[in-house]
């Protein structure tokens, strides 16, 4: 739930603080005073485009931070696919920052997020439902998902995408196939030649590396010629004073006295061992003056002209040897895929018949568990509905299943396309939400639709901006009413201009504003049950407040515990 909410230089706000609280929240004020700015501020926290005209004017920057406790474990697994954990508490914050050039940052428990990021943490944590808003339940591409979510189809839902997966898998191959078919003898020769062109060179991998090491070699032959045949003379081969004569008359030295001195005989084993050594190192010495040629020119021209054949295959196919081995056997591959590609089209085509008629089969449970909560999804809306005084509104979920050339279509979730339908009138036909609901009906259809699915969507945050526009008295009260049982178990804050539905909220706060310091600020307090029947009274009455619309004020707030208990 959205424990705190903090705002800094938006607007007429300069800055205020605010503490809630779990249950029904009600937000009234004098129009202008500041309602409005609440919502987009938590707007801001939602991701919603920065208009740099909230700032609050003679400021260069604003910021809005939510401060959101109790986040349930789905919600808090649903978070890591973004990379985001909640505190050891399990608490979030989130903090919006925009700038007087238009920019903005976004931050999560401190750290800098995107805001494709931010809006698929905090959308999962708070529904923003108002007159203007185009809020995805009335979107047809998310009734699908709406009515999955009251359905509890997931498990359903997740069988049928592995079996889509698979039958995909096969109709993109089967198409790359045919693509490649219908060039397969140009494609053909193509592969043909680049293979024969890499195998004309018998390339073998580390073969590049081996022949610079060679060509290095050769051009400092003199100087190889010259320091190893030196080396190999003072190690060994001069009879007297090479390094291995010495150690050899030193050991004869060193024994001819250690039964004298026994240690000696020790150090002469050592000196054996390290003359052993010497010759070794000599005779690998020796044996690199074998590979120098007196005219190493052909053999360093032979080399030069190899590097650059490999070269010219390397800009061709890969920038390295096994890059362009690599390539070789890909090219080799796909020439084999297309020698047996009739055979293989056959197997295919017989793999992506198994797979459709696997998710087809899926799909149709799918369907018959979607019609069937499409019913009960209707009649719980439409009873919502009837309380709410819309008695004769139409409430229709249409589930259809896709076809194309009299088969059916599968679908990434399936084979239906699910639309929300609405007739004000009974007697018209029914027609897209979207398109034939006006603002007032909207929002009471879109309060009955978040009651009915509440508890299962996992959203804990609610802010219902104004939807009592348009309605009054009796109907009013029922949209507070039912706000007050969503409130039960969620967390539900309602701007509202009717004293019907301000009365019946856990919580009430006044938006306000004053003149401080030449400079209009707005405040938000939170009302004891004296100043809620002040403000009520003042939204009921006229021009002065009566004895009357007091009493009347303090009905409705004592008539609140019939509901919230009844």
């Amino acid at each position: 739930m959205l424990s705190s909410l903090h705002i800094e230089n938006i607007a007429v706000i300069k800055s205020i603080d605010i503490d809630f609280s779990r249950g029904f929240s009600a937000l009234t004020g004098e129009t202008g005073a500041g309602k409005s700015i609440i919502i987009d501020s938590i707007n801001l926290l939602l991701g919603k485009k920065v208009d740099k005209e909230l700032i609050r004017r003679g400021e260069k920057s604003a910021m809005v931070s939510g401060f959101f406790t109790d986040i349930t474990e789905d919600t808090s697994a649903s978070f890591s696919e973004v990379g985001v954990t909640p505190d050891e508490e399990g608490n979030i914050l989130i903090q919006r920052s925009i700038f007087s050039d238009g920019r903005s940052q976004a931050r999560i428990n401190g750290r800098a997020v995107s805001i494709s990021v931010l809006k698929a943490v905090v959308t999962r944590l708070v529904n923003i439902h108002g007159q203007s808003d185009t809020h995805s339940m009335t979107a047809a591409e998310n009734h699908l998902s709406i009515l999955d979510l009251y359905a509890k189809n997931e498990a359903l839902l997740s069988e049928y995408r592995a079996a889509y997966s698979e039958y995909d898998s096969a109709r993109k191959e089967i198409k790359r196939l045919a693509e490649r078919e219908q060039e397969r003898a140009r494609y053909t020769e193509i592969l043909k030649y680049q293979i024969s062109d890499i195998d004309s060179l018998g390339l073998k991998d580390g073969e590049e590396e081996e022949l610079i090491d060679k060509k290095l070699k050769i051009k400092n032959s003199e100087k190889i010629s010259k320091q190893a045949g030196f080396a190999f003379k003072a190690l060994k081969g001069s009879e007297k004073g090479s390094v291995a004569f010495l150690l050899e008359r030193t050991v004869a030295a060193l024994q001819s006295i250690s039964d004298v001195i026994p240690d000696f005989a020790e150090y002469a084993e050592k000196l054996r061992d390290f003359k052993y050594t010497v010759e070794d190192i000599a005779e690998e010495v020796y044996a690199s003056l074998d590979d120098i040629d007196e005219d190493p020119t052909e053999k360093l021209n032979a080399i030069e002209s190899r590097l650059d054949k490999i070269s010219k295959l390397k800009r061709k196919y890969g920038l390295t040897v096994a890059d362009v081995l690599r390539f070789r056997d890909e090219a080799a591959a796909e020439l084999e895929l297309l020698d047996n590609s009739e055979e293989l089209l056959k197997k295919l085509n017989e793999g992506l018949c198994a797979s459709y008629n696997k998710a087809l089969s899926i799909g149709k449970r799918l369907h018959n568990a979607r019609a069937e909560a499409a019913k009960q999804l209707e009649s719980a809306v439409l009873e919502t509905l009837e309380f709410l005084d819309m008695p004769k509104v139409v409430f229709i979920i249409s589930v259809k299943k896709e076809t194309a050339d009299g088969e059916t279509r599968l679908l990434p979730d399936g084979i239906d396309n699910v639309e929300f339908l609405i007739s004000a009138n009974r007697g018209q036909d029914a027609k897209s939400i979207a398109k034939i609901a006006s603002g007032g009906e909207l929002a009471r259809i879109m309060l009955a639709l978040k009651s009915v699915i509440a508890d299962k969507d996992g959203i804990s945050t609610i802010v219902f901006d104004e939807i009592d526009a348009g309605v009054s008295g009796k109907t009013a009260r029922k949209i507070g009413i039912k706000m007050l049982k969503l409130a039960a178990d969620d967390q539900v804050f309602c701007v509202t201009h009717s004293a019907q539905i301000a009365s019946l909220a856990d919580s009430h706060y006044l938006i306000s504003k004053s003149d401080v310091n030449g400079a209009t600020e707005t405040s938000v307090s939170e009302l004891d049950e004296n100043g809620r029947i002040n403000e009520l009274s003042r939204i009921l009455g006229g021009i002065s407040v009566t004895d009357s619309q007091r009493a009347a004020a303090h009905d409705m707030l004592k008539e609140r515990e019939i509901y919230k208990n009844g």
